[in-house]
């Protein structure tokens, strides 16, 4: 019984130093092109679904008709597209950049799987550890369920959608160059 006791104390004190140690020193891995840390990617996929199970909404409020898939589109360009992608376009500087890689949610079957209650959690409260912000504060509630609708949706689209999707964005105002200012010469 004692050398139970003793192994129990020896690991309630000798982990927590362990872990302790591993982060401190500077061993654990935090560049983007650093390899995981053990069981990194099943520990935070674990915490993902379970927390994304309790609290993603029921039921979608608004419908899914094509109204809502262009105006998803639209935010989905100017919000989601630089990590995620559009169709028929390669993946961005910034996606090529991050850990974990996003998905690129237009190719293939992307989150075309996924319920909409589920991409919408995760539109709203993003995913920590990921670079997946969370837009709640900046996109209001209805713009949120138009995006999550528009990608559970994005293999079957309307035209409208697909187009709003595949317009090249307007084309920026020209830059006004100014000359550099002629410093002050003191003698």
């Amino acid at each position: 019984m004692s050398k139970f006791l003793i192994g129990l104390v020896l690991g309630l004190i000798v982990v927590p130093v362990c872990v302790y140690f591993y982060f401190s020193s500077g061993s654990a891995p935090v560049a983007t092109a650093a390899t995981p840390m053990p069981f990194e990617k099943t520990l935070a996929r674990m915490a993902l679904h379970a927390r994304m199970d309790k609290e993603m909404p029921k039921s979608v409020p608004i419908a899914a008709d094509e109204a809502a898939f262009v105006a998803g589109a639209k935010i989905y360009k100017d919000n989601c597209a630089v990590c995620h992608g559009l169709p028929g376009a390669p993946q961005t500087a910034i996606a090529k950049g991050m850990f974990p890689k996003p998905p690129m949610l237009m190719k293939g079957t992307g989150v075309t799987d996924d319920p909409a209650q589920e991409t919408y959690w995760k539109v709203a409260g993003g995913i920590r550890m990921t670079g997946m912000p969370g837009f709640d504060k900046t996109l209001s509630t209805t713009q949120m369920w138009q995006v999550s609708l528009l990608l559970a949706n994005a293999d079957k689209l309307p035209p409208a959608a697909q187009e709003a999707l595949s317009a090249a964005p307007a084309p920026a105002a020209p830059a006004v160059m100014t000359p550099p200012a002629t410093p002050i010469r003191r003698n």
